[in-house]
């Protein structure tokens, strides 16, 4: 039976709320029938908003939530760009144009190729439904690479995911074959404004670099969203993290790779988990490392979602007396117990 962390999402926010959970808790588990020969599948969740964080340990109390009111998202930082080894070296580095929409560095690639082997080693790579990026070079680099088939080649009826020596990689190019679709997303991209290497390139200079990623939900060719004398705010940035996980909730697929950034990921779950033990909630916000991955199971509370269980079972088939005994009991006080 999976057991993972439940976080009460403060109301004002979100209804909704980010579990920390493991590849190998991800199974479904069939809990004891309600009817006879009724099934439901529910997650088993910890950590009541009704604790205080003193009595949030081994004995807190339990919550279950219908499984079909949740997703599963692997969230994932890009890998190291030439704006990352730069602007360590100094922040400055983050205003010049030499690195804007940066791409990955080897050593990026690098990391890429090692997470690649991860996802496939661990079974995840088969289990993803659809990988949402934002449309910059080292996220798409990133998730083509992690998600993406194998090299690609000539002759195959695919598009590849992307061509050849993309952004000056030397990278070979890579193959959509058997890969989960990919699209592009605007709401999931970096801090907007002011530095350069967050600025998106056109569309149309995209298309021919990833050509099997989905653009068609990008407003604009052009990117009319980054200024270069205005930088989004902390909390702006976390507005739009709560729209785009809103968003999600439009979506049919229920697991989910997001290949995104560092600012984006921290503002966005910092909103999260703030009425849980402080272990949790670091272990939600601390900051990605580069081409990081982190799974977590996120709850419709308010019904955002319309999707319907595919694993409950109506019970009654056939039909057929099924009072259970507690209520038989209330129905004929005079009958006792039953046995």
């Amino acid at each position: 039976m999976p057991i993972t962390i439940d976080i009460y999402t403060p109301s004002n926010l979100l209804n909704s709320s980010f579990i920390p959970t493991s590849i190998s808790n991800l199974r479904t588990s069939p809990f004891l029938p309600q009817r006879s020969c009724r099934l439901r599948t529910v997650p088993l969740l910890l950590c009541s908003s009704s604790l205080s964080v003193s009595d949030m340990d081994a004995t807190a109390g339990q919550t279950l939530y219908p499984l079909h009111r949740t997703k599963t998202l692997h969230l994932v930082r890009h890998a190291q760009g030439i704006h990352n080894v730069e602007g360590e070296k100094n922040h400055e580095a983050y205003l010049s144009y030499d690195f804007f929409d940066a791409n990955l560095t080897p050593l990026g690639w690098s990391q890429v190729d090692n997470l690649h082997k991860h996802v496939h080693a661990s079974g995840l790579s088969k289990k993803i439904d659809l990988v949402v990026v934002s449309p910059l070079l080292r996220t798409m680099q990133t998730a083509v690479g992690v998600f993406g088939g194998e090299a690609y080649t000539d002759g195959v009826n695919v598009p590849p995911l992307m061509v050849a020596n993309t952004g000056n990689s030397d990278h070979p190019a890579i193959s959509s074959l058997n890969s989960p679709p990919f699209v592009a997303v605007e709401l999931c991209r970096e801090h907007l404004g002011v530095h350069p290497c967050d600025k998106r390139r056109s569309i149309r200079e995209y298309h021919p670099l990833f050509p099997a990623i989905d653009f068609s939900l990008l407003e604009s060719d052009d990117d009319i969203l980054w200024k270069p004398d205005i930088r989004e705010k902390n909390g702006e940035v976390a507005a739009r993290g709560l729209n785009f996980l809103k968003w999600l909730w439009t979506r049919k697929e229920k697991e989910i790779a997001i290949v995104t950034h560092s600012g984006f990921l921290f503002h966005t779950l910092s909103a999260f988990g703030n009425d849980c033990h402080p272990s949790v909630k670091s272990e939600i916000c601390k900051n990605f490392a580069n081409c990081e991955l982190r799974s977590v199971v996120i709850i419709d509370r308010s019904m955002i979602g319309s999707g319907s269980s595919t694993t409950n079972y109506p019970g009654k088939i056939p039909d057929g007396l099924d009072l259970p005994s507690d209520v038989a009991t209330e129905k004929h006080p005079e009958k006792g117990v039953p046995n």
